[in-house]
């Protein structure tokens, strides 16, 4: 069973929020999955928060072998810097 952290698309027609999972390589991109991480979103404007990213469970699950996606691997990078300027 090969996992992979990945975005899986939510909200409207040309509005896209998207959840950060853990799901089956094979599964479809909307389809199960085992763990949601957090939430993106790309067009967050002001005081909205463009993501929230749980960084201890992404780090477990990179530990046990699941690969993020480019995107998701830049997401963390940024979740983890931010944590640092806190």
């Amino acid at each position: 069973m090969a996992l992979r952290i990945r975005l899986q698309r939510q909200g409207n027609r040309n509005r896209p929020v998207y959840r950060v999972v853990v799901a089956e390589s094979t599964s479809r991109r909307d389809g199960r999955y085992v763990e949601a991480l957090g939430n993106y979103d790309p067009r967050a404007r002001g005081n909205a928060r463009e993501f929230t990213l749980t960084i201890e469970r992404a780090d477990y699950w990179i530990g046990v072998g699941a690969k993020p996606t480019d995107t998701v691997r830049s997401l963390i990078r940024r979740a983890r810097l931010a944590a640092v300027q806190r």
